[in-house]
Order: C-alpha cells, then sequence, then structure tokens
C-alpha cells in the first residue's frame, strides 16, 4: 500500500469516526414541515414615527421574541429575513391565529389626560396633524367617545405586567403594572393633575390607550388630592375581561410595543402528522432507493462497485453529520435532497471506474500491475469531469440558497453539502478501499471479479457496432426544436398552474372522515359563498383548497362545508402568501433562472471554449423549457418545490454537458489543428457507458421518491425524473450538434494547444467512433 493510498484512508477513517459521534451524540433540527408547526413572514411597514428599516427591524425581532417566549412555545426560531422581513417559526402550533394575532399587534400602550367629551365638531378619530401635541378624540370602552390629550407614559416605562383574578369584589379579571422608577414619577404627576378636578368630572380620569383604542378610563379615587397623585408604581387595568384577555394584554405589554406596524405576508401550518408521514415515506424510499443503487453498481462493477456502495454508505453517514452539526434545518424538500444526492453521489465513482476500465484496456500485457496502475489513471484522469461537473451543480445550490425562501433555501443547503460530501466520497473513501483492494493478488488476477477488467456491456456494444454519430448534426437539432415547440405550445394554450408562492392566496389541505367527492366538495363551498375556490382531490379523505388572500374566519367557514359533507375535517396544511411577496417570488425565479444561465456560460467559456459554453448552455435551456411545457400539459403546479427541482435539473443538465466536453476536449487536443467531429463522436461514445450508468442510479432514488415519497415529493420528483431523461438526451443530441454547427462555421478553428503535451502512449487515437 503507497504512502498515499495509506493517507487517504486515515483521513477517511477520521470523518467517519468523527461523523458518527456527531450522528449518536446530536439531534437533527426538524423543519416545520416534518415536525408540524406554523411559520411566518411579517413585513415590516413604516409609521409616521418610525422607518422600516434595518435597526427597526432588529427591535422587532426582539420583541417578537420576547412575545413567543412568553406565550410557551418549545425552540421557536425569530430572524431578521432581509432588510424589513421577519421570519418566526412555532413548532407544534397547528392553529395560528391567535399567535398571528399577538405577534402582529404593535401593542403601542400609553397614557393621556382626559380633556372631555368632544363635540359634534370634534375630529373623528384624529385630527389632521399627527404631532406630538395633537389631541386624540378615540372611542371609549363604554362606546362613548373622550377628548384626549398628548400621552404623558408609554409602555416603555412599565417594568412588568401580570394577569390578575380577583374573585372575592367580583372584579375579574385585571391587568397589573408595575412601573420603572421614572414612569413612575410620571404616573403621580399625571394622577395627580386629574385629581384637581371634582369627582365624576371626565377630566379626572385617565385614560389608557392601546393601539390608538382606549382599553380603561378609570376615575382617580376621590381620595387621592390635587397634586399629590397615586405614589405607588403600580396600577391596575379593568375592563370586563375575560382571562385569554387578560393574559394576552399582559403579555403583549410586558413584551413591549413594536417600533413599527408588522403585516403577515406568508404563512405556512403543516399539522404533525403530515410531517410524520412525509419522514416515513422519504425514509423508506431512500432505504430502497439507495439499496437499488448498490445493487446496481456492484453487479456493474462487482467488488470495486461494492467497494463504491460501501463508500456510499459512508457519504451517507457524513452528510448527515454535516447537516447536524451546522444547524441546518431539515425540511421536507432538503430531505428529498438528501436522497437525491445519494443518486448522484455515484456519478463520480462511475467516472473514475469507467476511465480505470479504458485504461485497463490500453495497459494489459504492457505492464505488470495494470489494475493497480490503471486505477490510478481512471481517479486522476475523471478529476476534473468531477470538479467541473460538481462546480455547475453547486452553482445551482448557491442560487436556490441566495434566491429561494424558506423550504427552497433548505433544498439548496443540503444539496451543496450533498455535492461537496460526494466528491469526498469518491476521491478519498472510494479510492482508498479500491486501491488497497488492488493490492491483492487474487483480485488483480481475475477481472470478473474486480470489475475493472471487464469492458461492459454498452462498451462492448458501441465498439462492435461503431455507431457513425452526427454525419447530419442538422437533423438531431430538428428533433429538438420539434420537441420545444411543443413544450412552447402547451405554455400557450394550457398555461402555467401557478402555485400560490408565485400568484398569492390561500392553499389548504384538509383530511376527513367520509370520502367526499370534488363535486360535493365544490358544490358545498360554492353555497358557503366561496364559488371561486378551486378544490383538487389526492384521495377519497383528502382535499386540496385553493382561495384568494382570505382570513381566518373565512378558512373557518371552508371547514366547516366540508365537515357537513366529509365528518370530522382535520386541516394539516396551511398556506398563505400574500400579493406582494407572490410578485417578489416569481421576480426572483426568473432572476434566479437568468443567473443560473449566465453564471453555467461564463464558468464553461472559462474552463472550456465559448462553443463548447454556448452549447452547454443550449441545452440546458432546452431542458428547462421542455420540463416547464410538460408540467404545463399535465397542469402540475409550478411552486416553489418545482423552482427547486428544475434548478437542480439545470446543475445535472450541465453535469452531463460537462463530462461530454471534457472529453472532447481531451481527445481534440491530441491532434491539434483536425476536425471536431471525429474527436466528438469518440467522446460522446466513450461516455456513453458512464451516462447509462449514472443516470440509471439516480432513475433508482427518483422513482422510489416518486412511489413511495407521497404527494409532497411526487412532483418533485417526476420533474427530477423528466429533467434527468431530456437531459441525458441533450448533452449528446443537442449540446454536440451545437457545437459542431458552431465550429463548422469559424474558418480554420480547430483546439488550443496545451502547454504540456499528452505523453506518448497515454490514451487511444480518437481519428473514428469504432475504437472505444
Amino acid at each position: 500500500m503507497t504512502r498515499a493510498t495509506t493517507v487517504r484512508a486515515v483521513l477517511a477513517a477520521v470523518v467517519l469516526l468523527v461523523s458518527l459521534f456527531v450522528t449518536l451524540t446530536m439531534s437533527p433540527r426538524l423543519g416545520l414541515d416534518l415536525q408540524g408547526g406554523t411559520r411566518l413572514v411579517l413585513q415590516a411597514k413604516d409609521s409616521p414615527t418610525a422607518k422600516a428599516d434595518r435597526e427597526s427591524t432588529d427591535r422587532t425581532v426582539e420583541v417578537l421574541r420576547q412575545r413567543i417566549d412568553a406565550l410557551g412555545v418549545a425552540e421557536p426560531t425569530v430572524t431578521r429575513s432581509g432588510e424589513d422581513r421577519v421570519l418566526v417559526e412555532l413548532p407544534d402550533v397547528t392553529d395560528p391565529r391567535e399567535a398571528a394575532e399577538v405577534l402582529g399587534r404593535t401593542a403601542q400602550l400609553t397614557f393621556h389626560p382626559v380633556l372631555g367629551v368632544p363635540d359634534d365638531a370634534a375630529p373623528d378619530p384624529r385630527p389632521e396633524s399627527e404631532s406630538e401635541s395633537a389631541e386624540l378624540v378615540l372611542p371609549d370602552e363604554s362606546g362613548g367617545r373622550l377628548r384626549l390629550g398628548a400621552p404623558d407614559l408609554s409602555g416603555a416605562g412599565v417594568k412588568d405586567a401580570r394577569a390578575e383574578f380577583d374573585g372575592q369584589r367580583g372584579a375579574g379579571w385585571s391587568v397589573s403594572l408595575d412601573f420603572r422608577d421614572d414612569a413612575s414619577r410620571d404616573w403621580t404627576r399625571l394622577t395627580g393633575e386629574a385629581a384637581c378636578h371634582p369627582p365624576q368630572d371626565e377630566r379626572r380620569r385617565v385614560a389608557i390607550v392601546l393601539d390608538e383604542k382606549v382599553i380603561s378610563s378609570p376615575q382617580v379615587s376621590p381620595s387621592v388630592t390635587c397634586g399629590a397623585g397615586l405614589p405607588s408604581g403600580t396600577t391596575q387595568i379593568t375592563g370586563s375581561f375575560s382571562a385569554d384577555e387578560a393574559k394576552n394584554l399582559a403579555l403583549l405589554i410586558k413584551g413591549g410595543a413594536l417600533p413599527v406596524p408588522v403585516e403577515v405576508v406568508e404563512q405556512r401550518t403543516v399539522g404533525p402528522t403530515l410531517g410524520a408521514e412525509a419522514i416515513s415515506a422519504s425514509a423508506r424510499a431512500a432505504v430502497i432507493g439507495a439499496g437499488l443503487t448498490a445493487l446496481f453498481i456492484t453487479c456493474v462493477y462487482r467488488l470495486f462497485g461494492g467497494l463504491a456502495a460501501l463508500a456510499l454508505a459512508g457519504y451517507t453517514l457524513i452528510s448527515y453529520a454535516a447537516l447536524v452539526a451546522l444547524g441546518v434545518t431539515l425540511t421536507l424538500p432538503g430531505l428529498a435532497g438528501f436522497v437525491l444526492a445519494i443518486g448522484m453521489a455515484v456519478d463520480a465513482n462511475v467516472l473514475a471506474f469507467e476511465r480505470a476500465r479504458e485504461e485497463y484496456a490500453s495497459r494489459s500485457g504492457r505492464t505488470s500491475r495494470p489494475l493497480r496502475s490503471a486505477l490510478a489513471a481512471g481517479f486522476r484522469n475523471a478529476r476534473t469531469a468531477v470538479v467541473d461537473s460538481n462546480v455547475t451543480t453547486l452553482l445551482a445550490a448557491g442560487l436556490l440558497f441566495g434566491l429561494g425562501s424558506g423550504p427552497v433555501k433548505g433544498f439548496g443547503v443540503t444539496l451543496a453539502i450533498g455535492v461537496l460530501v460526494s466528491m469526498f466520497s469518491a476521491l478519498v473513501i472510494a479510492r482508498a478501499l479500491t486501491e488497497m483492494a488492488a493490492g491483492s493478488r487474487f483480485v488483480t488476477d481475475f477481472p470478473g471479479v474486480n470489475g475493472i477488467g471487464l469492458r461492459g456491456r454498452v462498451r462492448t456494444y458501441l465498439t462492435r457496432r461503431a455507431p457513425q454519430l452526427f454525419r447530419r448534426s442538422r437533423r438531431w437539432l430538428g428533433v429538438s426544436t420539434v420537441v420545444v415547440a411543443l413544450a412552447v405550445l402547451g405554455v400557450t394554450l394550457r398555461g402555467l398552474n401557478l402555485g400560490v408562492e408565485f400568484t398569492g392566496g390561500r392553499l389548504m389541505e384538509y383530511t376527513t372522515s367520509r370520502p367526499v367527492g370534488i363535486d360535493t366538495a365544490r358544490t358545498a363551498l360554492a353555497d358557503a359563498g366561496f364559488a371561486d375556490a378551486e378544490v383538487t382531490t389526492a384521495g377519497e379523505r383528502e382535499l386540496s383548497v385553493r382561495t384568494g388572500d382570505t382570513g381566518d374566519r373565512a378558512e373557518a367557514a371552508i371547514r366547516d362545508a366540508l365537515s357537513a359533507e366529509g365528518g370530522a375535517t382535520t386541516k394539516v396544511r396551511d398556506d398563505l402568501i400574500g400579493p406582494s411577496l407572490g410578485d417578489e417570488l416569481r421576480r426572483h425565479a426568473l432572476i434566479a433562472l437568468g443567473i443560473a444561465v449566465g453564471a453555467q456560460l461564463l464558468y464553461l467559456a472559462v474552463r472550456f471554449r465559448w462553443s463548447f459554453a454556448v452549447a452547454s448552455v443550449t441545452a440546458m435551456v432546452h431542458d428547462v423549457v421542455i420540463l416547464v411545457g410538460v408540467f404545463a400539459w399535465l397542469g402540475r403546479p409550478i411552486d416553489g418545490i418545482f423552482l427547486a427541482a428544475l434548478l437542480t435539473v439545470i446543475g445535472y443538465s450541465v453535469n452531463d454537458s460537462v463530462v461530454v466536453f471534457d472529453r472532447v476536449r481531451e481527445l481534440w487536443a491530441r491532434r491539434p489543428g483536425s476536425p471536431l467531429l471525429p474527436a466528438a463522436r469518440a467522446a460522446v461514445l466513450q461516455t456513453v457507458p458512464r451516462t447509462v450508468n449514472t443516470g440509471m442510479g439516480a432513475l433508482f432514488i427518483l422513482t422510489a421518491l416518486a412511489v413511495l415519497g407521497g404527494d409532497s415529493l411526487r412532483d418533485f420528483a417526476l420533474a427530477l425524473l423528466i429533467g434527468i431523461c431530456v437531459g441525458t438526451y441533450s448533452s449528446v443530441f443537442t449540446a454536440v450538434p451545437v457545437a459542431l454547427e458552431m465550429e463548422s462555421r469559424r474558418k480554420g478553428s480547430g483546439p488550443r494547444r496545451q502547454r504540456q503535451r499528452p505523453k506518448p502512449g497515454r490514451g487511444r487515437p480518437a481519428d473514428n467512433g469504432a475504437r472505444v
């Protein structure tokens, strides 16, 4: 065993042991869509006294955190998102109405002197001037109106607030306030000035105002003399409160006032049952898909395939440990990305093994240790393709994280971690295991055991048939053009079924105790006043209702209407997206696609040449248009999950094209000045085994997700299945013909000479496609 192999083995062992320790000692952080709960996005707005900027939003975060802590929610998340938005996640809170009401209230508590009862000419509710000296005319707690002076004391002076019940005197629930030192003196002065007026005079009252509503206006006791005031730093707010009203009021006052008003622009609620089913379905899909993938690569590459499957298990352990150690919130799309990355991790191993097979065939008989040298050359020659293809996928993951929101961000983080760990798994773990096995005489002497000495069925077939590809490359471009035209026709005729993320509105999913037909559900909702509601079914007892931006009362009416037909009705999902946020998400989606195209084009132009870069991006756009068109024809939703799948398809499409053009660049550089066609033909035939084997590995995973992943993952898996199939086709029959056409238009075109010419004996001639 060489020194390099020993270093790889030790490094792999250390990383695996650390990952095992993290897995056994730390628990994953589950997103709300996996454990159930409510996710709110609050938009800060400008007020007459404050501007919604980063500073005021940070203050809003602190106030909301205090309120949520007082609510008793376990492990909540409150973070600023951008300049003026706040993301709030409340685990196990599946009825968000009370939480949204408490969180959204500004809770501006002020104490005012009462100036009297306004006459009919008094402005209502406030004069045009909003200066601090302006008088207020507000309804009091009994339904009348009061004319108030400027506030003498604000809620910022309240040290503590608590709900109390006085059953002995029949006073019921009230809220007791404790003032700070300075505020206590202001309270004494305010009550002392009010005590200067005779009893029963309106001016002897002190108004307590919450969010421009008088919640209590008690008279100062007749025992208090003028100018003396109430010396105590404690007072009570009374007003016929219920227990919940008193507790919520105390919570708002104690938590403090929001510096700026906020409104709910996004609300997502997932029941814990749906999350448990998603975890179970994803786990089954992961086990079955990974098992089939491991079985497939073991059959294809024998012993080395089995070692790669073992490295795949190590990849799974390291990826999971990285997610847990970094504190990444594991969401449903993130879980799907984790499962998908298992299939993508096979790609690097397949690339190295296929290159090793080529090297073994060329070195056999010329060296005493063809297996070990072929294996080392295989990993060495595959390194550039592995790095380039994974960088393009990382670009897509970065776009998902930077421009996505919520679950889409989680998918981007999971995908990025999966890509990085997959390179470590293939280039370190799998290589160390295979190099150690290659040192055995038994493994070396029996090609049927190691798998590298076998040519493979696909390679054998291509060698025997030697198809002369691309003799009429424009025909392939014509086929691609026709398919793209059909996809565009689908978008034109059928339109896009945009999800609530992009259009705004509310999407609710229910389960009923009795089967409910879709026509029956539509009729029931129409009778309840929701004739425009869109109703779809995913089963006899599962209903999805999509409406405009409705309130919680409307949601309760929808649930009651469904209960009348289906019995006990349980809400398992509730997504509310404001129109402004929907416009923003739609704009970000288009920006993400534009940046994806530009980033891929620039990177490939630097790494290869412009003709190859344009060809790869053309194939990528071809795949995107077809995928969107197929979903338009099928009427499937275009939502945030689809966007995650679409950007993943972009990475996969360019990944395939990079592998092909990496081989084209290598073969074409051996004969500078020669036509591109022979090198392109040979490169495609040499990379077909890798493309087939990698695609099969990913298809096992995605098929398992589509069949076993449930409704939440079915569209995601379907989009990726379509994308992989179309991407495999376009990387050969769209990208290569485009590159041939571009190079044919360049007079005297040829590959750039490399600084270091390949050493004699490396590789094989590339003058035709017969030698594969």
